[in-house]
């Protein structure tokens, strides 16, 4: 069965320019009228430009960010918590682009929105058949990590098999968003490789297995090239920036690495080499955790599934997504579930 849109109007229906301007306004911004909508398909994001720009805030000093937040996806705590943590990143001197302070608070309401506001940062997507970029980012990444290990997340989730995997399957097959012709098959193949992923060790909380002492520390958790801005390195704070902590939460360090690879096999491994050596300039890197990767793509890919059919309603999904249902995207993720279950059975990455 293909996914139907739903006849209700989403919340976001009614977030309206003149409903952002208002937002600003109340925590003492004012936009000239210049708004342009960012990419952002989970929360709604603009770019506004201000009438008399930012005090104190140089690197944009005349446009901000204004980040919608999608209603009841987290609590208000949890959304507190990934400012803290950026917060904290940036003390450590981390470039990463966190809230802005208005009015003594990071987190605002308006017309039944929170949202944040953070300042504009430019740049680029990095370039990362660049080796010197990869271990520059790796610095970084091991930087977040320090951080991230210091204490756990209170309200935010763990990355783990049940919510990513166990729950996303069964929530697809009961809305019967899997169409009949492929329904068996699919469910086979995602049952089978969630069953492969469980026997991590990592996967199994105690059992008393030796790769239980893997680390599980706060991550950037959505660290993709997207989520990366390189600013020249001519350029005041040239190098990366770190952008959306909206999906932070408690993993393997390795799950802020592995989206960063792409190619084959070689290739892969030359870049995560490249990504490890610039990493281990400041932390270590546990080796046993690259056994986790392919086990990590595999959730994710079964959990991105999900995520466009809970997010279908919003009106903004079926003009993005139109290939989204059909039975030719289904039998393309069992063919990716095919070959993640052979990559799951292979050996790791070695570096």
């Amino acid at each position: 069965m293909t996914v139907q849109s739903a006849n209700t109007q989403h919340p976001f229906q009614s977030l309206t320019p003149d409903v952002v301007l208002d937002a600003l306004a109340s925590v003492g911004l004012y936009g000239d009228g210049r708004m342009t909508a960012l990419s952002s398909y989970e929360n709604r994001v603009y770019q506004v430009h201000l009438e008399h720009g930012l005090e104190r805030d140089t690197a944009a000093p005349h446009s901000v960010v204004v980040k919608f937040y999608r209603p009841e996806r987290w609590t208000e705590a949890q959304i507190r918590e990934e400012h803290s943590f950026s917060f904290e990143l940036m003390s450590a001197e981390i470039p990463v682009v966190g809230p802005l302070v208005l009015l003594g608070d990071h987190l605002h309401h308006h017309a039944g929105f929170a949202f944040s506001v953070s300042p504009q940062r430019g740049g680029r997507a990095p370039e990362l058949d660049d080796f010197e970029v990869l271990e520059w980012v790796g610095r970084f990444l091991a930087r977040i990590h320090t951080v991230g290990a210091a204490k756990p997340f209170v309200h935010r989730p763990a990355l783990d098999v049940r919510s990513f995997g166990a729950e996303s399957m069964d929530w697809l097959l009961g809305h019967n968003m899997v169409p009949l012709d492929v329904q068996a098959q699919w469910r086979e193949k995602c049952q089978i490789a969630i069953n492969i992923i469980a026997t991590q060790a990592y996967f199994m909380p105690n059992t008393g297995q030796k790769d239980h002492d893997i680390a599980t520390i706060r991550l950037h958790g959505d660290c993709h090239p997207g989520n990366i801005l390189w600013i020249p390195t001519e350029a005041p704070n040239g190098g990366p920036h770190f952008v959306d902590l909206d999906d932070a939460r408690s993993g393997p360090a390795v799950q802020d690495l592995w989206m960063l690879l792409s190619g084959d096999r070689r290739q892969r491994t030359t870049q995560l080499s490249a990504l490890i050596d610039g990493y281990e300039q400041f932390r270590p890197f546990d080796r046993r955790e690259l056994a986790l990767i392919e086990p990590l793509r595999t959730l994710r890919l079964i959990h991105y599934s999900a995520w466009l059919a809970r997010r279908w309603q919003d009106p903004i999904f079926p003009i993005n997504f139109p290939w989204f249902g059909s039975s030719d995207y289904w039998m393309s993720q069992i063919h990716m579930l095919d070959e993640q279950i052979e990559a799951m059975q292979e050996e790791p990455l070695m570096v």
